[in-house]
């Protein structure tokens, strides 16, 4: 089963578009789990229980984990295996290189840490998302038009042509996915919601890896309306500490819960909407 099969049937399955973000830092845990042997998993693994039938993706990101050497790596590792098969995992790692330190990073997410999707930059041209993309069963998720306040100061710079650098590696995107077996999707934030709609013009079917929400306050309603695809779909959008930090007591994965289905239900309503 390749990435878009599997993050259909979980999709259907639980009539979700949101994707929680493991980004497990340690010191916003609550106390009780705070001092575990490994905080980082036991953290996790509650978040996921709690959570594994409303969602449609996890996004761990790296960061979080290479903070602690080889701990961490150890904790993200055993979080990846706890995962449901079913669930897509979209390891946030936004790496790009040369195109033998590429082939390294994609053999090392894909097949050393078992990961289904993997977040990537491709300012350096397609020389470093080739590797990649020889995964016919994988996905990529591209940086295209992301979430932080300053993304502006080059991802809007107009082109000789008239078209935004954000525009064109969109395009690229598209020509990336005719020339490789697998699956090149995109990051667009939530907090530039208006940018999906071209974006999503250029890309009809192809997934959206979106931030923002939550915490970074992007729009929800304008993001499901100007981002999905044809079907309803297409969306993978992420939440993260707004999720998992919502509660700071024992019943903290319940309170995660709660934020799912509040987000779950609400992007489903603009959805039929």
């Amino acid at each position: 089963m390749n990435f878009r099969e599997k993050l259909d049937l979980v999709v259907t399955r639980n009539n979700s578009l949101v994707c929680v973000g493991l980004d497990s830092e340690i010191a916003k845990m609550p106390p009780h789990i705070q001092s575990m042997e490994d905080p980082q998993f036991e953290f996790n693994k509650s978040i996921i229980d709690a959570t594994a039938d409303l969602v449609c993706a996890y996004k761990p990101n790296i960061a979080f984990y290479e903070l602690f050497g080889a701990r961490g790596i150890t904790s993200l590792l055993k979080t990846i295996e706890y995962i449901p098969k079913n669930i897509p995992i979209v390891l946030d790692a936004k790496r790009g290189d040369i195109g033998d330190t590429s082939y390294m990073y994609a053999k090392s997410y894909f097949e050393t840490f078992g990961v289904d999707a993997v977040t990537i930059h491709g300012y350096m041209g397609s020389d470093t998302v080739a590797p990649f993309m020889k995964y016919e069963d994988k996905a990529i998720f591209v940086l295209v038009k992301t979430s932080n306040p300053s993304a502006v100061e080059f991802e809007d710079m107009e082109l000789k042509d008239g078209k935004k650098l954000y525009i064109k590696v969109a395009e690229k995107i598209a020509e990336w996915n005719e020339l490789y077996p697998g699956l090149c999707g995109t990051v667009v934030g939530a907090t530039f919601p208006a940018d999906l709609k071209p974006i999503r013009v250029i890309l009809p079917d192809v997934p959206f890896l979106v931030p923002g929400l939550g915490k970074q306050g992007g729009d929800t309603e304008q993001t499901v309306l100007n981002g999905m695809d044809a079907r309803g779909r297409g969306l993978l959008i992420n939440s993260a500490r707004a999720i998992i930090f919502a509660g700071n007591g024992l019943d903290f994965a319940q309170k995660a819960r709660e934020e799912t289905l509040k987000l779950r239900d609400k992007i489903n309503q603009y959805r039929k909407g």
